[in-house]
């Protein structure tokens, strides 16, 4: 902080939040204010304050905006100023395996089997031979008078005898 006035600047407090990056009317998370109880910057002088902050953990890795404030009074009026208007890279903490990417991982493996397993049916179908599907026989149909001597005397035997009569 650099105090160019005249007056001495008391420092109030500093504090931070986190906002989306493509609207900043959503905020993300408010960050803990550092509160200063007896700091003051004498005037024509440069002050360095210190304010440590670590976002939630369970805020899904990515880029947010962060805006810092510090709070200050002058001659008893207060007054407040952003030092800090910019893009923050949230990362995950931990090892390199994490649920998405194993998730990921085992996704793209099913997508590639199941790829796979298309393909080999679809050669299967195509390389198989269309074989002519065997004859099968679906009654005693036969012209032969010789073997219908079982049906001599029924009716079936006297309309066959009429409608040959009829040729």
């Amino acid at each position: 902080m650099e105090n160019v006035g005249q007056s001495p600047l008391n420092i109030i407090a500093i504090e931070a939040s986190v906002h989306l990056p493509f609207d900043h009317r959503m905020l993300v998370q408010n960050l803990t204010a550092q509160v200063f109880d007896n700091a003051s910057v004498p005037p024509s002088t440069q002050a360095t304050f210190p304010y440590i902050f670590a976002v939630s953990k369970f805020l899904q890795p990515g880029t947010f905006d962060l805006v810092g404030t510090v709070v200050y009074e002058i001659n008893q009026s207060p007054y407040q100023s952003t030092f800090y208007n910019g893009t923050i890279e949230v990362v995950e903490a931990g090892g390199f395996v994490s649920v998405e990417s194993v998730f990921l991982v085992t996704l793209g493996i099913s997508l590639v089997v199941l790829l796979g397993l298309w393909i080999h049916g679809q050669f299967k179908r195509i390389s198989q031979k269309t074989k002519a599907a065997p004859k099968v026989e679906v009654g005693t149909g036969t012209t032969d008078a010789s073997m219908d001597e079982w049906l001599q005397g029924t009716a079936y035997n006297q309309s066959s005898s009429k409608s040959k009569k009829k040729k």
